[in-house]
């Protein structure tokens, strides 16, 4: 779907064909889902996560600007959600009533980390913070150009060229020591995603 036509359905939504919002959700719902799983490490977590985006989304379409794709739109919302969820995480380790049992969907979670998200990638990325995570998120996973990530993060081109050398480096590094080497068997693939 190009911008023209989600452009159309926008204004469609706005003037009070609701039911067109379906066809946004459906456009973007595998790759938000994908995005926050990729944020949260967890699966139960993602698709509430990216049921709430959706819930956002909806209710403050009027405040979208027009002059910037739909889909930097949809992904600032996504990652705020992210990171308040990750502030809440972070409340729960010290608040004995947010108790959240880590067994919960664990059969599910190791399913998708086996064929998706490999365990060395897994503890490299959570070793990062939580901007540097979401940029190399939308660079090497969503595919995104350093303009399209500059709308979402509201920083230059070149600042988050920059940035995101100096992350992959640390995620290099942070990966080396998961496996447990010193610069070899950085598996296929490896070298082409992150250089």
């Amino acid at each position: 779907m190009d911008d023209t036509e989600l452009r159309q359905l926008v204004a469609d939504v706005l003037s009070g064909d609701t039911e067109k919002f379906e066809h946004i959700v459906r456009e973007y719902q595998k790759s938000i889902f994908l995005y926050c799983y990729h944020m949260l490490g967890d699966y139960a977590e993602a698709e509430d996560c990216a049921q709430e985006v959706f819930l956002k989304a909806y209710r403050n379409l009027e405040k979208y600007n027009r002059d910037i794709p739909f889909g930097a739109w949809l992904y600032k919302i996504s990652y705020n959600q992210c990171i308040d969820l990750i502030r809440k995480r972070k409340l729960a380790k010290y608040l004995p009533f947010f108790y959240r049992d880590e067994k919960e969907n664990k059969e599910v979670d190791l399913q998708i980390e086996a064929n998706y998200f490999d365990e060395f990638v897994h503890q490299a990325m959570s070793r990062l913070s939580a901007e540097e995570r979401n940029l190399i998120i939308l660079r090497c996973v969503e595919g995104k150009s350093y303009q399209e990530i500059s709308l979402i993060f509201h920083q230059s081109s070149a600042n988050l060229r920059k940035k995101y050398e100096r992350t992959a480096a640390k995620f290099r590094k942070y990966y080396l020591q998961a496996k447990g080497a010193d610069g070899v068997g950085q598996g296929p693939g490896f070298e082409r995603t992150f250089s």
